[in-house]
């Protein structure tokens, strides 16, 4: 497939694809929750998940890695809310733990490369390939 990612770096790094396996498997958890919780909770926990993805692509074009950093954090802090809102619905007995805690296994993966992501940006590295982190 040639230029599978049609000009859009962030498309190829595997924290955008694994933002995206996140957001999908989430929002397929949430649709369990009952219809009272649509404009708050759903709602609340929806916009987190489009911002983690939304930050790490508008991050990608920004002209120094200092400003993309900036957006890797805010993607991450998008990450963190995500997770006080899957405590909440477990609270509410919402979800199950079982459903808690592999949730949190996907939040803790996305958020190690997040956390990678920056460290390699502070360090000054090119970003001339595909970013990757370890699995």
């Amino acid at each position: 497939m040639k230029n599978a990612n049609h000009g859009f770096r962030f498309r190829d790094w595997n924290v955008y694809k694994d933002g995206r396996v996140f957001r999908k498997s989430i929002h397929i958890l949430v649709r369990k929750f009952p219809k009272e919780e649509l404009f708050s909770l759903i709602d609340q926990i929806s916009r987190a998940l489009n911002s983690i993805l939304l930050n790490i692509a508008e991050g990608s074009n920004k002209n120094t890695d200092k400003d993309m950093a900036l957006y890797v954090n805010r993607a991450h802090c998008s990450l963190d809310e995500v997770v006080s809102c899957l405590d909440c619905a477990l609270d509410d007995g919402y979800i199950t733990p079982t459903e808690h805690e592999a949730a949190l296994a996907q939040a803790e993966h996305l958020a190690k490369q997040l956390k990678a992501f920056t460290v390699f940006l502070s360090k000054g590295k090119s970003l001339t390939k595909p970013f990757t982190v370890n699995r």
